[in-house]
């Protein structure tokens, strides 16, 4: 699919091969809290995930597509969840795994194709994203590609015995 494919990474749909890669992002503990994942997941229930990620986004809510380099190498996830076809409106997440992937425009140009995949192939009126404050990363990322702050969760989310505040950002289509 063309909208799905840009000059330095495409999106993809999961396939049974990505099996470990699910596994290692799902299980890397160091980002548990961006997820909000309590515990761990076994390769059987992401197997399970992997041969039901076909079905079709208006009976799921959910599509999570895979970002691959224009080399194939799978570097990261992205996320279509909540999909609220009647109010045209879905969040939107990202992961860039490797640390050494990042800041490199990849979650940039995904993230940007992913919207536009929202904006014309589901004709979304906005996506959505909720960021830890804290983030800067994220925000700046989100930011640069026109979602704008529209609020803050106060003590939204309890992490290590501290609550943290979430900020909500959106985009419309305009």
């Amino acid at each position: 699919m063309v909208t799905l494919r840009g000059e330095q990474v495409y999106l993809r749909a999961l396939e049974p091969e990505d099996l470990e890669f699910v596994y290692q992002v799902e299980n890397d503990e160091s980002i548990w809290e961006l997820s909000h994942t309590q515990t761990p997941y076994s390769r059987y229930l992401i197997k399970e995930y992997l041969e039901h990620a076909h079905k079709d986004i208006f009976e799921v809510k959910q599509l999570r597509l895979v970002i691959s380099t224009l080399k194939s190498e799978t570097i990261g996830l992205i996320d279509i969840f909540d999909f609220d076809f009647k109010n045209r409106r879905a969040g939107v997440g990202i992961l860039i795994q490797n640390h050494t992937n990042r800041s490199k425009g990849f979650g940039a140009e995904a993230l940007s194709l992913l919207v536009e995949y929202c904006f014309k192939q589901l004709q979304l009126n906005q996506v959505y994203c909720n960021i830890a404050e804290e983030n800067i990363h994220s925000i700046n990322l989100f930011k640069k590609l026109g979602f704008q702050e529209v609020g803050v969760k106060q003590a939204w989310n309890l992490v290590n015995g501290v609550y943290k505040n979430e900020l909500l950002f959106q985009r419309i289509n305009e």
